[in-house]
């Protein structure tokens, strides 16, 4: 376990439990408790559950969808703080890039319909995640070669890479990789 986020010990950010214990000389238990009181409650944490080769192959099967459940940051600013997972900068970038590019696990149209058209339709958005007449105008246009995460653990704050233009709801919001300053999104409920 890796302290993410700590408002109040922002210092501690990027440090696992036992580094805190450790350095603190006491109990693992103990600096546990210690450092969620002293951090208020405040404290978002990043637990390292799954190897390699299981999200590898979880990944590349067909009924699995991606998505990301990380919150919306920036690279300055309010939500740049601590050291966030760094699917929160990477997610899609590492599916399309790393996953089906540099490892072959699955081809370039299954992993786009995994983020688009397939996890629309699992929430239940039937006007979003596929280019037809009617529905929303959510596009992003990436060069599968160069598509790349660059967020780590260590520095989780960096944006992909290879991505040029992204439309949301038929603004565009990224063009020739810098923000236009528009902001379009909305809060999506799928249709009852």
């Amino acid at each position: 376990m890796r302290v993410a986020i700590a408002p109040n010990q922002p210092q501690d950010a990027g440090r696992t439990l036992g580094e805190i214990a450790r350095r603190r000389r006491v109990d693992p238990l103990d600096a546990v408790c210690d450092f969620l009181i002293a951090d208020r409650g405040a404290t978002r944490i990043l637990i390292t559950s799954m190897s390699e080769k299981d999200v590898h192959e979880i990944s590349g099967t067909p009924w699995v969808l991606v998505g990301s459940d990380a919150n919306a940051l920036a690279t300055s600013g309010v939500t740049s703080q601590g050291k966030p997972h760094p699917r929160s900068y990477g997610t899609h970038a590492r599916l399309l890039g790393t996953f089906v590019r540099d490892l072959g696990l699955l081809s370039l149209p299954a992993a786009v319909h995994k983020t688009t058209g397939a996890s629309a339709a699992a929430l239940g958005l039937a006007d979003r995640g596929v280019l037809r007449a009617g529905c929303w105008a959510d596009v992003t246009v990436f060069d599968p070669a160069r598509l790349a995460e660059r967020a780590t653990y260590d520095d989780p704050h960096q944006y992909s890479v290879g991505v040029s233009t992204v439309v949301v709801n038929g603004d565009v919001v990224l063009d020739r990789g810098d923000h236009t300053g528009a902001l379009p999104g909305r809060r999506l409920r799928p249709r009852d």
